[in-house]
């Protein structure tokens, strides 16, 4: 950055110019957005931390005496900060999720590849003090920070740095190794991990790193390790997502206070204007109402369903559609309900549908908007067992796929269900070339279709649940959490972030012994297209207890 340039920003917003404030805010936010993203990985907190790092420094500014200590001074703010919501995590929070996995952004909005892949990934597996530690260096490294402003916003003296960053570089090291081991095929590391939640520590990090240690297969490099400072330098900083705002709050200050401090309407805007209204096509409703199992014939809801009502109480309905803005005509209202009544958010997937016919070809799949979906299983989220869960956040397209296990215990199947819908979420397609219910000939262990067989008993859906595929796809545009609650008959559900393209290939051919049946779209390419089963937006405190019945 030019520093004459910033140099006389920063005077002028001192003196109270809101053109030079707008820029300010506009120049350094992405700067302190990858400072506390990186650190903190991505967490719900991130917005919070990085509001009220730009409020401090926007409201300190008059203090600062040299101008060309901005950035250290605005670093310092920003680890403060996160050392702050740190302390103040009490214990029954410690274990929350991510609201994006950092790590997953940076592969997606970087175009990460190879070893430069590796080591965002690898980021999760440090500890806190670490990570907040690799956020500044990593940015050193890029060529954003100096040591001396790396070590000042640490508190320590550049020899001090020096020490902390070097040890820091070979946990970061060994988290490399446990990122390629886990992409490899090691049967031994497979049954040590059989246990794994999936969510990186530091206990799995050093029961990891024992095994590859001693193992000759995950321990083998297979190529040659490049020095993580050689991969980062020069980096793009990670844009800021689209639609990122500081939202919400003043951080104490009334509007008019702020305004009287010489903060412009631009930047009131930025500061004020809800992260959701900006969110393409959001559709907010009262808490706990579902967005399921309405058959399109159904006649609309004639109640609102408000944030009191219990969800074991609540029939599947569709959302109510937000009422009419006191500026708009009565034509225009008019108008505005037909559509919306002719077109819904979500029509109906609660039904036993007809598989078609081996051999028919799928339709065409409609094209969405795509920039990439974050995920806070990472590119392969494995869920195995009751209350696992993965976060999905960004726009495109995610596989969920089906292993279900009747052999080891048969019985009513608990589906997986989708939760805090912020946004829109589609099913868009299935594939994998068969049904689960298609029938499986000369398949071991007596399965007779992959719902199980007389020998080993079946997996059994709730009544009127739609079949699933091996392979199912969705879009999403927004934010939504899937989780697994397999309890009378066990399954596994493994959850990919994908592509069109990759949807398109999957439900377009069959293996290479001959299709059993080409994949399904369902995809409509408007709002009628469908939404999954069991959905809401809700987040109840045991997603298993989301309503699963039917209309049909």
């Amino acid at each position: 950055m030019d520093s004459q340039h910033w140099r006389a920003v920063i005077t002028a917003a001192q003196a109270g110019d809101r053109r030079a404030l707008d820029e300010l805010v506009a120049g350094w936010l992405p700067l302190v957005y990858n400072i506390v993203g990186r650190a903190l990985n991505g967490h719900a907190d991130v917005d919070d931390v990085v509001q009220e790092t730009m409020l401090r420094a926007v409201g300190n500014l008059g203090s600062l005496r040299d101008p060309d200590s901005f950035r250290s001074w605005l670093v310092a703010i920003a680890v403060r900060q996160v050392r702050d919501r740190a302390r103040r995590r009490t214990p029954d929070r410690l274990e929350e999720a991510a609201a994006c996995d950092f790590a997953e952004l940076t592969v997606l909005r970087l175009q990460l590849e190879g070893q430069r892949r590796e080591v965002a990934e690898a980021a999760r597996w440090l500890d806190d003090e670490d990570r907040h530690l690799l956020s500044l260096w990593w940015l050193e490294v890029a060529g954003e920070l100096t040591r001396r402003e790396l070590a000042a916003a640490v508190g320590i003296t550049r020899q001090h740095a020096a020490v902390r960053v070097q040890r820091m570089k070979e946990r970061l090291e060994t988290s490399r190794g446990i990122v390629r081991a886990l992409d490899g095929a090691c049967p031994d590391l497979r049954e040590t991990t059989g246990r794994w939640n999936g969510r990186p520590d530091s206990v799995w990090r050093k029961r990891l790193a024992r095994h590859i240690r001693g193992c000759g297969y995950c321990g083998g490099t297979r190529e040659a390790v490049v020095p993580a400072e050689r991969l980062l330098v020069g980096l793009a900083l990670v844009p800021l997502p689209a639609g990122f705002s500081l939202s919400l709050a003043l951080g104490g200050k009334t509007a008019a206070a702020a305004t009287s401090a010489g903060w412009s309407a631009k930047l009131l805007g930025a500061l004020t204007k809800p992260a959701v209204a900006m969110t393409a096509g959001a559709t907010i409703v009262a808490g706990g109402a579902y967005v399921v199992t309405q058959p399109p014939d159904a006649p609309p809801p004639r109640a609102a369903v408000t944030p009191a009502t219990t969800a074991a109480s609540l029939p599947p309905r569709v959302p109510a559609p937000p009422a009419a803005t006191p500026e708009a005509s009565p034509s225009a209202t008019k108008e505005k309900a037909v559509r919306e009544k002719s077109d819904p958010y979500g029509t109906v997937v609660d039904a036993v549908d007809r598989a078609p016919d081996p051999g028919a070809r799928p339709a065409a799949l409609p094209r969405r908007p795509e920039s990439g979906v974050t995920s806070t299983g990472g590119q392969k989220a494995v869920m195995q067992h009751r209350g696992d869960s993965v976060t999905l956040t960004g726009r495109g397209y995610v596989l969920v796929r089906w292993q279900i296990s009747p052999g080891s215990r048969p019985g009513t199947l608990v589906m997986p269900s989708w939760t805090g819908l912020k946004g829109r979420l589609f099913h868009v397609a299935s594939g994998g070339s068969r049904r689960m219910d298609d029938p499986l000939p000369g398949a071991p262990g007596g399965y007779a279709t992959g719902m199980g067989g007389p020998a080993i008993g079946y997996a059994v859906l709730p009544s009127g649940t739609q079949q699933m595929w091996q392979n199912e796809y969705f879009y999403v545009d927004g934010t939504v959490t899937l989780t697994q609650n397999e309890r009378g008959c066990d399954y596994g559900l493994i959850v990919f972030p994908t592509n069109r393209d990759a949807v398109v290939e999957d439900i377009g051919q069959g293996p290479p012994q001959g299709a059993i049946r080409y994949g399904l779209v369902r995809d409509t390419g408007t709002d009628r297209a469908p939404v999954p089963q069991y959905l809401t937006r809700a987040t109840p405190a045991d997603p298993a207890t989301v309503p699963q019945r039917s209309r049909v």
